[in-house]
C-alpha cells in the first residue's frame, strides 16, 4: 500500500508538472524547466554520498575502528540480500542515523556519536534495518526523482518571467498565470513531502522485516523522537530530511503535517505495533 501510494503521488506530481508546464512556459518552457529540474537534483543524486557525509560532518570508518557496528550491519545487510555499505559516524550527541547514496553499491550508512553511545543493541539494530531498507527500497532515487520534478515546477515562474515570450498564448486572465505561479510550486511541494512520507513508512515496514520483529524499531522511533527535543543538532536544513527523525525540529499536528518529510513518529509507532500483532 505504502508503494502504491508513492506511484500515485508520483503520478500527480508528474500531472502537475505537465499542467502547470504548458500554461505557464509552453512547450519550450516545459522543456527548459526539465532540464534545469532534472539537472541539478540529478548532481545531487550521484554525489549524494560525499555531500551529505559532509554537512553532517561525518567520517568514514573502517571494520577495525568501529567492530561492533560493521558486525551488525554486516548481518542484517545480508539478510536484507544487500552488498555491504560503506559505514560513517557523525559527531553529534544526537542519536540519529541516516543512508545515502546513488545505488545499493554505492551506499552508506552513517550513525551519531549519540545512538552509539545511548542506543541499547536491540533497538539499534532496528535503526539500522530501517536505514537498510531505505537502500533496498531505492528511496534515494525516489526522492531525487520527486524533489527533480518539484524543482522543474518551482523553475516554471522564474522561466514565465524571463522566458514569456515562449508560452502558447490562449488569451486566458492574467490572474490565472499568477495563481499558477503562487500554487504550483506548494503544491509540488507538498506532494513531494507526502512521497517522502510514504517511503518512510516503507522502510520502518520492510526494516522490520529485515530484523525479524517490529517492536525493536518501534521503541527505537520513541527514544530517537524524545531524544531529538532535547539534544540539538547542528545540520543544514537540507540534510535534515535524510534523518531517521528529523533532527531540527518537532513536528506538528493538523495542517503543519502538510509539510514535513517524516510521519509523526506516534503514527509510524502504531504502525509497527499493529504489524507486532499481527494486523
Amino acid at each position: 500500500m505504502n508503494n502504491v501510494k508513492t506511484a500515485v503521488l508520483m503520478a500527480g506530481l508528474i500531472a502537475l508538472l505537465m499542467a502547470a508546464g504548458q500554461v505557464l512556459g509552453g512547450t519550450n518552457g516545459l522543456i527548459l524547466g526539465s532540464i534545469l529540474g532534472l539537472g541539478m537534483n540529478f548532481v545531487m543524486y550521484f554525489f549524494s554520498d560525499r555531500l551529505v557525509l559532509r554537512m553532517y560532518g561525518a567520517h568514514v570508518v573502517t571494520e577495525q575502528e568501529a567492530p561492533e557496528l560493521y558486525r551488525v550491519v554486516d548481518r542484517l545487510r545480508q539478510r536484507a540480500g544487500l552488498p555491504m555499505p560503506v559505514l560513517a559516524v557523525a559527531p553529534h550527541d544526537q542519536p540519529n542515523a541516516f543512508a545515502t547514496g546513488r545505488s545499493p553499491e554505492k551506499a552508506v550508512v552513517a550513525v551519531t556519536t549519540g545512538i552509539l553511545k545511548s542506543m541499547p543493541q536491540e533497538e539499534l539494530e532496528g535503526v539500522l534495518a530501517h536505514e537498510l531498507a531505505h537502500i533496498k527500497n531505492r528511496d534515494m532515487l525516489i526522492s531525487t526523482i520527486a524533489a527533480g520534478i518539484a524543482g522543474m515546477i518551482g523553475n516554471l515562474p522564474w522561466l514565465l518571467m524571463f522566458a514569456g515570450g515562449s508560452r502558447d498564448d490562449d488569451g486566458r486572465h492574467p490572474a490565472i498565470d499568477l495563481a499558477l505561479v503562487i500554487l504550483a510550486p506548494i503544491a509540488a511541494m507538498l506532494i513531494q513531502f507526502a512521497i517522502s512520507r510514504q517511503r518512510e513508512f516503507e522502510a520502518d515496514r520492510v526494516g522490520a522485516e529485515i530484523l525479524g520483529r517490529p517492536l525493536p524499531l518501534a521503541n527505537a522511533l520513541r527514544r530517537l523522537d524524545y531524544m531529538a527535543h532535547r539534544i540539538p543538532m547542528n545540520v543544514a536544513p537540507a540534510a535534515a530530511p535524510l534523518a531517521q527523525v528529523n533532527p531540527l525540529a518537532a513536528m506538528g499536528g493538523g495542517f503543519t503535517r502538510w509539510f514535513s518529510t517524516h510521519p509523526p513518529t506516534e503514527e509510524r509507532v502504531a504502525r509497527l505495533e499493529a504489524m507486532a500483532a499481527g494486523r
